[in-house]
This record gives structure tokens, C-alpha cells and sequence, in this order.
């Protein structure tokens, strides 16, 4: 569980220096962030009392860090729901693959998990966002061109991809090289004499 508590901490230090770095640049990374992959993945691999906490607590202490003292927004307010509702979700598909998580399902849940990430807090910025006509037209306009002024929506979302899919093949990884390296762990602890 040490890992996951490191895990944890770099995820957060990522999702905050990217923040203060790139908020007003939208050539900046905006949205290439391990979240989604740290929800799935957790998901599938971690111990099951830490695989839905792991990523809610990261998010939640980014966006502490992020909303109060970078954006200086409301750390309670209904546009953050949608993000743990997503979140929760992605988690869900981890879970489905626990026990059985193999690099191709992997790959195609972060795919999926990327896109239920976009949906949702696409949908939830048309509820919430007062730039947006509430009809269909106005949904689509939140999931296709977004508002005037700033990059389209799609944009967002291949960065989302991008970094959801980087992330997972990162966490993957790891994960691999970890299982690789402790048999040499388990032989270099047997020689130790106490």
C-alpha cells in the first residue's frame, strides 16, 4: 500500500505544477493527466479497500490545492460533480477487470474510460454553464465546438486520450517491472542473516 501512497503523491504534485503551469496557456497540456489512468488502474490492480479512495483523494486534494489557492474558485459547487461521478465510473471499469487486467483490456478500458470522462463532465458543464442552450443543440455544442473563446471541446478530449492512455502504458509499466524484480527481491532478502 506504500506504493499507492506514492502513487498518490506524485499524481497530485503532476495535476498541480501542470495547473499553475499551463492554466492560462491552452498550448499547455490542459487535461494530459494521470487521474482517469489512476482510477482505472487502481481499479484493476490495487488492494480493493484503496482502489476507489486512491483516486477520489487524489482528485479531491488537487483540487483543494488547485480551486482554492491557483483558481480561487468554491471548493463545494455542482461543476466538481461530475468529475468524481466520472471518475467513479472509470473506477467501475477497473473493477471489471480485476483479476484478469491484461494490457489489451487495459488499453480499451482507458479508451472507454476516456470517453465517459469527456461525456460527462462535458455534460455536466452544459447543465451547469450558463453559456450553453439548454436543448440538444446546446449539448452538442458542449461536446463538439464548446463556448466562443476558447479551444473546441474535442480538443480537450484528445488530450485526455492522449495522456489516459500514456498514463495507463506507464502504470502498466511499473507494474510489470515491479512483478520482474521481486523473485531478485525475495533472493537478496533470504541472504539477509536476521
Amino acid at each position: 500500500m506504500f506504493a499507492a501512497f506514492v502513487l498518490l503523491l506524485v499524481v497530485v504534485v503532476y495535476r498541480v505544477v501542470s495547473g499553475f503551469m499551463g492554466s492560462a496557456d491552452f498550448a499547455w497540456m490542459h487535461n494530459f493527466a494521470p487521474v482517469s489512468a489512476v482510477a482505472l488502474c487502481g481499479a484493476a490492480f490495487l488492494p480493493k479497500r484503496g482502489a476507489v479512495v486512491l483516486p477520489l483523494a487524489m482528485l479531491f486534494a488537487s483540487d483543494v490545492i488547485l480551486n482554492v489557492f491557483h483558481y480561487h474558485q468554491p471548493m463545494l459547487s455542482f461543476d466538481i460533480v461530475p468529475r468524481y461521478a466520472a471518475l467513479i465510473l472509470i473506477c467501475a471499469l477497473g473493477f471489471a477487470l480485476r483479476d484478469r487486467a491484461h494490457l489489451p483490456q487495459l488499453l480499451g478500458a482507458s479508451l472507454v474510460g476516456s470517453l465517459i470522462f469527456f461525456i460527462v463532465t462535458n455534460t455536466g458543464s452544459w447543465i451547469t454553464d450558463p453559456g450553453y442552450a439548454k436543448t440538444f443543440a446546446g449539448w452538442l455544442q458542449a461536446v463538439t465546438t464548446g463556448l466562443p473563446g476558447y479551444p473546441p471541446t474535442w480538443w480537450f478530449y484528445r488530450q485526455t486520450l492522449l495522456g489516459d492512455v500514456f498514463f495507463t502504458l506507464l502504470f502498466v509499466g511499473c507494474m510489470a517491472w515491479q512483478r520482474s524484480t521481486e523473485p531478485v527481491a525475495e533472493k537478496h532478502e533470504s541472504l539477509v542473516p536476521w
